[in-house]
């Protein structure tokens, strides 16, 4: 599976852009703020119907303009496929597969995975459990659309129990039996993701564990864990027990919405005792193992976006990944990086070939019309 082409309207800084690129590593030089980034997040939003680093759609809409479009074609082994997604100001996301428009953008996630590296993932270690119970979400429904149901279905209750909680702490009225439905759905919906995230982490485990000591030159081990309050009590009698203090915060103050995922290093927390380069390491190690899990969930390579990884990596961590990237575990591969000269250099030698754009503000993207062929 790859991405064929690539065409964006009004997307984040690109006004206009239309790329022809190669079923294996296709590399985005330029300056920073010329919209590299923006090319990965467009397939991205093509792959998951969002984009990698925001929530809100209206965000990626370039400045002056009322919508975007991002079109793209993917080659599977049963053909090709159109793909596009179109986001006007005011209205709802339309996201079609071959010119069909989905009814839902659920039905979409999962067909063409991708794995996307960046610098950003260090809000993984450095924020609140949101970030990372939305990075395992993200992860698990990509091959698990009963997950995506489930996880859907278990928010939507949890909204509903919320706002008649926030009504009667502001109104009065206390009516416990008036959330008995919403309770049932979820602890049906909830323990169903609960037991899917168990799973999940314990096989994502040993594949980061293992990725990391391939990495790392140091003797530090390091470990992954699913933090839940539904680990020892089921979800109904979590319920009742905080049923006084859920009605005098006025929310649900317990459930799998608060589920976290510890990052570990020595035994001692990641945030706190792992160097940035540790960290660093670390959370490229857990998207590597990402990648394996969802590979052989999915049964295709996903397209593996690796956004200004390089920059600030020591040259031994970063020929143990490259040397991944030519052994043919990867499929189609898409880098940034602002330097080109270090880019080549990088993938000089490599077992592979690669096809080159450059970028600079205010101009159109260029290609190398004579594609990079390595020495083998």
């Amino acid at each position: 599976m790859h991405f064929a082409r690539l065409s964006l309207l009004h997307f984040r800084n690109h006004r206009e852009a239309e790329l022809e690129l190669g079923p294996r590593v296709n590399c985005f030089t330029g300056p920073n703020g010329t919209g590299k980034t923006n090319l990965l997040d467009a397939v991205h939003y093509l792959s998951l119907c969002k984009s990698y680093f925001s929530s809100e759609d209206r965000m990626h809409i370039l400045h002056g303009e009322d919508f975007f479009l991002v079109k793209g074609t993917v080659e599977v082994a049963d053909g090709e496929h159109q793909l596009a997604c179109s986001v006007r100001q005011g209205q709802r996301k339309v996201f079609s597969r071959d010119r069909k428009e989905y009814e839902r953008l659920a039905d979409h996630v999962g067909r063409y995975p991708v794995v996307m590296i960046t610098p950003y993932d260090g809000q993984l270690v450095l924020e609140g459990g949101e970030v990372r119970r939305r990075f395992l979400d993200g992860l698990i429904a990509q091959f698990d659309r009963a997950y995506l149901e489930a996880l859907m279905r278990y928010n939507r209750a949890l909204g509903h129990r919320n706002t008649l909680l926030k009504q009667w702490q502001r109104h009065g009225g206390w009516q416990p039996g008036v959330l008995e439905p919403w309770d049932e759905q979820l602890i049906l919906h909830g323990e169903a993701v609960h037991a899917a995230r168990k799973a999940f982490v314990g096989e994502l485990s040993p594949l980061l564990e293992a990725h990391y000591a391939g990495i790392s030159s140091g003797p530090e081990r390091v470990a992954l864990a699913y933090e839940s309050e539904l680990e020892g009590q089921s979800l109904r009698e979590l319920l009742a027990a905080a049923m006084e203090r859920d009605r005098a915060t006025g929310h649900t103050t317990t459930g799998v919405h608060r589920d976290d995922l510890e990052f570990t290093i020595d035994g001692q927390p990641l945030k706190r005792y792992g160097s940035q380069g540790q960290q660093k390491t670390y959370l490229i190690a857990l998207k590597l193992a990402q990648f394996d899990l969802t590979a052989g969930r999915c049964g295709v390579p996903p397209v593996l976006l690796l956004d200004d990884i390089f920059d600030k990596i020591d040259p031994g961590r970063m020929r143990h990944l490259l040397r991944l990237l030519a052994g043919g575990r990867f499929g189609q591969v898409l880098i940034t990086d602002t330097d080109a000269t270090r880019l080549h250099a990088a993938l000089d030698g490599l077992d592979l070939d690669a096809r080159w754009f450059h970028l600079e503000l205010g101009r159109p993207i260029t290609h190398e019309t004579k594609q990079r062929t390595v020495a083998r």
